[in-house]
């Protein structure tokens, strides 16, 4: 059984927080858990607008906190983000998230991240390494 403590996290353990332009990401759960996803807690800043496009990860969100948009790049179309609100990137599709508010936002990504990749131009991260035999 894996249990941690949030609040310790962020306190104990700064190699599970991850910040980039305007957003940070608390890492509950890496790749070396051998969970078959990660789990993090991503906070968003209000006002920010980011471009992602995860190529080599499927990635599921759900909003716990604040408002804001989703926009799919391939279609136009516009989602609303509020708390309960829950999507899910099946086509990796390339997207821009807004937030008019602070999001704080649980996030799962399948393969799992191991918390040292940062986003490449495209909005990417970089596909995962084999695992070793």
């Amino acid at each position: 059984m894996i249990v941690r403590d949030f609040n310790e996290i962020t306190k104990n353990e700064p190699d599970r927080v991850v910040s980039d332009a305007k957003w940070t990401s608390v890492r509950m759960l890496l790749a070396d858990d051998k969970m078959g996803f990660s789990f993090h807690i991503t906070f968003l800043e209000a006002g920010s607008e980011h471009t992602f496009e995860y190529k080599n990860h499927f990635e599921s969100v759900y909003c716990m906190q604040g408002t804001g948009s989703i926009t799919d790049l391939g279609t136009g179309e516009t989602h609303e983000i509020k708390p309960g609100v829950m999507y899910a990137l099946d086509k990796h599709d390339r997207h821009v998230l807004r937030a008019d508010e602070e999001l704080v936002m649980a996030c799962c990504f399948n393969p799992p991240v191991t918390g040292t990749e940062v986003h490449r131009e495209d909005g990417s991260y970089a596909a995962p390494e084999p695992a070793e035999a």
